[in-house]
C-alpha cells in the first residue's frame, strides 16, 4: 500500500518532468531561426574554422555566416547573387551569396591580429632577430572549389631599419613566390 507521501512524490516527479518538457520544446522553438541559417552556410563555417584563428575573426566569419539575407534590406528576388561587406576595426568580409542565403565565395582581410602560436614559432625560428612589425591575414573561400578555402598569413618584419615580407599558411610553413 502507499501512502500519500509517496503519491505526492510521484505526482511531483511527474509534473516536473512535464515542465522540464514543456521548457525544453518552448527554447527549442526559440533557437530554430537561427540554426536555420547556419544550416545553410555550416560548410562554410567547417572551412575556414580554425581555432588557433584570432577572436576578432572568429566573430566576422561567424556573423556572415548567420546573415540572413531573405530578413535584409538588400533582398529581392529578382537577383540571383549578392555581395554583402562585414567591417569592424580589424578587418573585412566581402562574401557572395546566392538567392537562397547559402555563402557562395568570400575574401576575407584582417589586420594586425594576434597570430597563431605555430605561425609565430616558425617565424621566430628562421628570422630570430626579426619582430613582426605588421600583419595581414587573408582567407579566401569558394565553395565549389576542390580545396574551398586558402588561409594566408602576409607578414612585413623589422629588423633595425632592414624590412622584410614573408608569407605563411596557418600551420607556419613558409609560401615562397
Amino acid at each position: 500500500m502507499r501512502t500519500s507521501t509517496q503519491k505526492k512524490s510521484k505526482f511531483v516527479l511527474t509534473f516536473s518532468i512535464l515542465m522540464l518538457l514543456l521548457s525544453m520544446q518552448s527554447f527549442a522553438q526559440d533557437t530554430l531561426p537561427g540554426v536555420t541559417v547556419i544550416a545553410y552556410n555550416y560548410k562554410y563555417l567547417r572551412s575556414v574554422n580554425d581555432p588557433n584563428a584570432a577572436q576578432p575573426v572568429k566573430m566576422l566569419q561567424q556573423h556572415s555566416a548567420n546573415f540572413d539575407l531573405k530578413k535584409s534590406e538588400y533582398y529581392e528576388e529578382d537577383f540571383d547573387e549578392y555581395f554583402i561587406a562585414f567591417y569592424i576595426p580589424d578587418g573585412e568580409i566581402l562574401a557572395t551569396y546566392d538567392k537562397d542565403g547559402k555563402i557562395i565565395r568570400t575574401a576575407e582581410r584582417f589586420k594586425n591580429i594576434a597570430l597563431p602560436a605555430d605561425v609565430r614559432k616558425s617565424v621566430n625560428a628562421r628570422f630570430p632577430n626579426w619582430a613582426i612589425a605588421k600583419d595581414f591575414y587573408l582567407v579566401s573561400y569558394y565553395a565549389e572549389a576542390k580545396t574551398p578555402t586558402k588561409k594566408t598569413y602576409k607578414l612585413i618584419l623589422e629588423n633595425g631599419t632592414k624590412r622584410m615580407r614573408v608569407k605563411t599558411n596557418e600551420k607556419g610553413e613558409f609560401i615562397e613566390k
